[in-house]
C-alpha cells in the first residue's frame, strides 16, 4: 500500500518543523522523529481510512518542545503545534483537536490512554524496539536531565528508569502488535534481570559511541 502524504503539508514541516530538532539533545533529535514517522506509518497502514496527514504531523510534532521541558515535552509539543498557523489551511478543527491530544498523549509514562488512534499510533512507534537504541537514548537523556552526574550515576539511573519502563509489568505500553517489538523486550527485560551486567553493557557501548566521534 503506497502512502501519501500532502506535498505542501510536507514541504512545510521540513522546512520549519524538522529544524527545530536541532534544539533537542541526542536521544529526541530528527533522526529519532523520522524513525518514529517510519513506524508511525508502518503501523497505521494496518488501520482502515486513516488519514496519513495527521499520523504525519503528530509523529512529526510530537517531541518539539523536548529542549524546553523533557518532563511536560508532551504539553509544550501540543502548544508549539496549536500556534502554527500554516496547518489551519489543511485541517479542520476538529482534526487539529485530535493532532492536539496525540502529540499530548504520546508519553510512554501518560498516566491515561491515548484518546484516539492517531494516538495510540505514535505512542506505539516512540517506543525503543532495539536493546542499543535503548542504551544510548537513556544514556543521553539522562545526562539532558542530570548534567552533573557522573556516568557511574548515569547508568544507574538508566538502569532504575528503563526497569520501570520495560520490566514485567512494566508502564510502556504497546498498542500494535509487532515481532521486532516482543524480541525487543525479551532482550530488554534479559539485560535488565541483572544489573551489574546492565552496567557493564551501557558502560561498553556508551564507550564505544565516544570513542567514534
Amino acid at each position: 500500500m503506497s502512502i501519501k502524504i500532502n506535498d505542501e503539508i510536507q514541504k512545510h514541516i521540513e522546512n520549519n518543523v524538522f529544524p527545530e530538532y536541532q534544539k533537542n539533545e541526542p536521544a529526541h533529535n530528527l533522526s529519532h522523529i523520522k524513525y518514529v514517522i517510519d513506524r508511525s506509518f508502518k503501523f497505521a497502514q494496518t488501520v482502515p481510512n486513516i488519514n496519513y496527514d495527521i499520523v504525519y504531523v503528530v509523529a512529526a510534532y510530537h517531541d518539539i518542545g523536548h529542549h524546553i521541558d523533557p518532563k511536560k515535552h508532551e504539553l509544550v509539543s501540543a502548544e508549539i503545534m496549536q500556534k502554527d498557523q500554516e496547518l489551519k489551511k489543511f485541517f479542520s478543527e476538529d482534526e487539529l483537536k485530535t493532532i492536539k491530544e496525540a502529540i499530548e498523549d504520546h508519553r510512554a509514562s501518560s498516566d491515561h490512554e491515548p484518546r484516539s488512534i492517531y494516538g495510540k499510533i505514535v505512542s506505539t512507534a516512540d517506543r525503543n524496539n532495539s536493546v542499543n537504541s535503548c542504551l544510548e537514548r537513556s544514556y543521553f537523556y539522562g545526562k539532558k536531565l542530570h548534567p552533573e552526574y557522573s556516568d557511574d550515576e548515569l547508568f544507574n539511573r538508566a538502569y532504575e528508569h528503563l526497569k520501570q519502563k520495560f520490566g514485567e509489568n512494566g508502564y510502556a505500553k504497546f498498542f500494535f502488535k509487532n515481532e521486532e517489538y516482543e524480541k525487543f523486550l525479551t532482550d530488554i527485560r534479559k539485560l535488565l534481570s541483572n544489573k551489574e551486567k546492565f552496567i557493564e553493557a551501557q558502560r561498553i557501548y556508551i564507550e564505544k559511541l565516544k570513542n567514534a566521534k
